[in-house]
C-alpha cells in the first residue's frame, strides 16, 4: 500500500515537473531581445539594444552617465546638437561633446533609417539636458518649496479629516446597527453576540482608516521628494513600489473584463436554469406534473443529481475563463490536485454510484423494514453516499451504499404479489397429540393475532418428524412488516395461551422423558380471561390511535412543506428616503 502511494506521488511530481519544464523550454525558444532603457534624471529617453561585446544594460547606463555628467558641468540653458558621420554609424554630439553612437543594427531593430533614428534620439538628448539644467535653477527650487507648502496644507487637512472619521464612523454605524444586531442576537439564541459583531466592524473600519492614513503619508513623502530635481529619483522609486503593482492589477482587471462578462452570463444562466429545474420538481411533488412510473421518493434525489451534473458542466465550461487557467503553474497544480483526488476518492465514487443504483432499483424505499447483513430496521433516509435505518432498538445506523449494493437486502415491507409478508414460527408437539387438533389450535392462535390477514388464510405445515415430536409450522400473511417483532411475539403468546388452555404440552426444543405430570400452567379463570381480553383490546385501541395520530402529523408536515415551497417569496418593501417628520 505504501509503495503504491509512493509511486503515485513520484508520478505526480514528474508530471508537474514536465509541465513546468515545458513552459521553461517554450520561454527559452521565444526569448526576448536584449534591451535596456536610457534613464536621465528619472525620465526614460529611449531604448538601446545590446551589442555582441556590450550588453544592453551596460550600454544604456554608460550613455545615461555621460549625459548627466555633461548636463551637470554647466548651467547654460541652451545647447546645440549635432550628428556626425562615424565609421560604424552616426555619432550624436552636444556642444561638440560625443554623447551616443548609433549603428545600423539599431536602425534595423527600430525599422527606420539610421539618419532618422539619430535625429530623433539626438533631439531627446538635447531636450533632457536643457530640462536637467532648467529644473536646478533658483527659480525652480523656489517653486518647489511653494508646492511643498501647498501640499503640506492639504496633507494636514486630509489627515485631520481621516482621524476625525476614524473616531466618528464606528460610533455612527454602531448606533445605526444596534437594533438590528440585537435582533440577530435574539434570533440566534445569543450564539451570535451583537456586541462582538459591533466590535469587529469597528475594528475593521479603524483598520481601513489607518491604512488610508499610511497611504496618504507615503504619497505625501513621494510628492515632497518629487518637487525637487535632486530628490526626484527617490520619489520615482517610492511611487513605483506602490503604483506599478496597482497599475499591473488594473491592467489585468481590464484584460480580464471580457472573461468576467462571460462568467457573469454563465452564472446568471445557471442560476435561472436551476430555479426552473426546482420549479419543475416542486410541481411534480405537488402533483401538477405527472410522469408515469416516476416514484415520489425519487423527486428530490433526482433533482440533486441533475443539479450536480449541471454544476459540473458549468465548472468545465467556465474553466478556460478563470484568471490564470492557461498558465503552466495552474495546469501543473490542476494535474496534482486531480491525482490526489483520484487517489483518495475511490470509496466516495463507489458509494455515490451505488447510491444511484440503490435509489432507482427499488430494493428499498423510505419507511420499509429491511435487513442488511447483521442490521435490520426501518429506512429513514436514502442519500447519495449512505442509507440511514432506525433499528428495532431505536438506534440510527448509517450503512454505506456500496454495502447496500454488494450485500443481500431483505425487505420485509415489499408486496411482490400483493399478499404481504409471510410470518411463521415452529413448535414441537408429541406424537400422542392428534394432528388435526394441533393444526386447529395453531390456526386459532393465528386468528387471534393482530395484523395477520384473514385472507389469504393462515396455514400449517408439518416440517419434520423428529425422534420425540412432530414439528408444526404456522404461517400467516401480514402487510405490516414494520411490526414484525410485535406480530411474532403476539403469535407466540397466543400459541401458549391456546395450547395451555387445551392441555397440550409443547415439547420443543428438547425432550428428555415424559414427566409425571404435563408441564402446563394453570388455566386462567373466565374472569381473568375477560380482564386480559379487555386489556388487550384497550392496548390495541391505544396503539391504533397512536398510529392514526402519527399518520395525521406526517400528512400535516408534508402539506406544510408543500405549502412553504409553493408560497411566493415576499417582495422587499421599498424604503422612502427623505426627512423624518418631526415629533413633539
Amino acid at each position: 500500500m505504501g509503495h503504491g502511494i509512493r509511486r503515485l506521488l513520484i508520478a505526480a511530481a514528474c508530471l508537474v515537473a514536465f509541465a513546468l519544464g515545458g513552459g521553461q523550454l517554450q520561454a527559452q525558444d521565444t526569448a526576448v531581445p536584449d534591451l535596456a532603457p536610457v534613464v536621465v534624471d528619472g525620465k526614460e529617453l529611449f531604448v538601446l539594444r545590446g551589442l555582441t561585446a556590450l550588453p544592453a544594460r551596460l550600454r544604456a547606463s554608460r550613455v545615461a552617465e555621460r549625459i548627466e555628467e555633461f548636463a551637470a558641468s554647466s548651467d547654460d540653458p541652451v545647447v546645440e546638437m549635432s550628428i556626425d558621420p562615424h565609421p560604424l554609424g552616426r555619432e550624436i554630439s552636444i556642444d561638440g561633446t560625443p554623447m551616443l553612437l548609433l549603428i545600423e543594427d539599431d536602425a534595423a531593430f527600430d525599422q527606420v533609417s539610421l539618419d532618422v533614428l539619430a535625429l530623433v534620439n539626438g533631439e531627446r538628448v538635447k531636450q533632457a539636458i536643457e530640462e536637467y539644467r532648467a529644473e536646478r535653477t533658483p527659480e525652480a527650487r523656489r517653486e518647489g518649496f511653494i508646492n511643498v507648502g501647498l501640499w503640506s496644507v492639504g496633507f494636514v487637512f486630509v489627515i485631520s479629516v481621516l482621524l476625525v472619521l476614524q473616531r466618528k464612523v464606528p460610533k455612527f454605524l454602531r448606533r445605526k446597527t444596534e437594533a438590528r444586531l440585537d435582533r440577530i442576537e435574539a434570533a440566534t439564541a445569543e450564539i451570535v453576540r451583537g456586541k462582538a459583531i459591533a466590535e469587529l466592524i469597528g475594528f475593521l473600519i479603524r483598520l481601513v482608516f489607518w491604512a488610508l492614513i499610511l497611504v496618504t503619508i507615503y504619497y505625501f513623502i513621494s510628492i515632497v521628494l518629487f518637487s525637487f530635481a535632486e530628490t526626484r529619483p527617490f520619489a520615482m522609486i517610492l511611487i513605483t513600489y506602490i503604483s506599478d503593482p496597482i497599475f499591473e492589477l488594473l491592467k489585468s482587471m481590464l484584460e480580464f473584463l471580457p472573461n468576467l462578462v462571460t462568467l457573469t452570463a454563465i452564472f446568471f444562466a445557471t442560476r435561472y436554469l436551476l430555479k426552473m429545474l426546482r420549479t419543475v420538481f416542486e410541481n411534480i411533488e405537488a402533483g401538477t406534473l405527472k410522469f408515469e412510473g416516476f416514484e415520489a421518493h425519487w423527486i428530490w434525489p433526482t433533482f440533486h443529481i441533475m443539479r450536480a451534473m449541471i454544476l459540473l458542466f458549468v465548472i468545465i465550461l467556465s474553466y478556460p475563463y478563470v484568471p490564470g487557467a492557461s498558465s503552466q503553474a495552474f495546469q501543473a497544480v490542476s494535474i496534482l490536485v486531480g491525482l490526489m483526488v483520484s487517489m483518495g476518492s475511490n470509496s466516495v465514487v463507489s458509494n455515490a454510484l451505488a447510491g444511484v443504483f440503490v435509489l432507482y432499483r427499488r430494493s428499498a424505499n423510505v419507511g420499509d423494514r429491511i435487513k442488511v447483513g447483521e442490521h435490520s430496521g426501518d429506512v429513514v433516509e436514502i442519500k447519495l453516499m449512505e442509507t440511514y435505518i432506525k433499528s428495532l432498538k431505536n438506534e440510527l445506523i448509517s450503512i454505506p451504499n456500496a454495502q447496500m449494493l454488494n450485500s443481500e437486502v431483505i425487505n420485509y415491507s415489499s408486496r411482490i404479489d400483493g399478499r404481504g409478508l409471510l410470518v411463521h414460527t415452529t413448535v414441537g408437539i408429541g406424537y400422542d397429540e392428534p394432528r388435526q387438533k394441533i393444526e386447529a389450535l395453531l390456526l386459532e392462535a393465528a386468528a387471534r393475532t393482530r395484523y395477520i390477514k384473514k385472507s389469504p388464510e393462515p396455514f400449517v405445515l408439518r416440517t419434520s418428524l423428529g425422534d420425540f415430536a412432530v414439528n408444526y409450522q404456522i404461517n400467516g400473511y401480514t402487510t405490516r412488516g414494520n411490526y414484525l417483532p410485535k406480530i411474532v411475539s403476539e403469535l407466540h403468546a397466543n400459541i401458549l395461551d391456546v395450547f395451555h388452555s387445551n392441555g397440550v404440552q409443547i415439547m420443543s426444543p428438547h425432550y428428555e422423558g415424559d414427566p409425571a405430570e404435563a408441564k402446563i400452567p394453570p388455566v386462567p379463570t373466565p374472569e381473568e380471561m375477560e380482564q386480559a381480553k379487555r386489556e388487550a383490546e384497550e392496548a390495541r385501541e391505544a396503539e391504533a390511535q397512536a398510529e392514526a395520530e402519527a399518520e395525521r402529523k406526517a400528512k400535516e408536515a408534508l402539506e406544510a412543506a408543500r405549502a412553504a415551497r409553493a408560497k411566493p417569496k415576499p417582495k422587499p418593501r421599498k424604503r422612502r428616503i427623505g426627512r423624518r417628520p418631526k415629533t413633539g
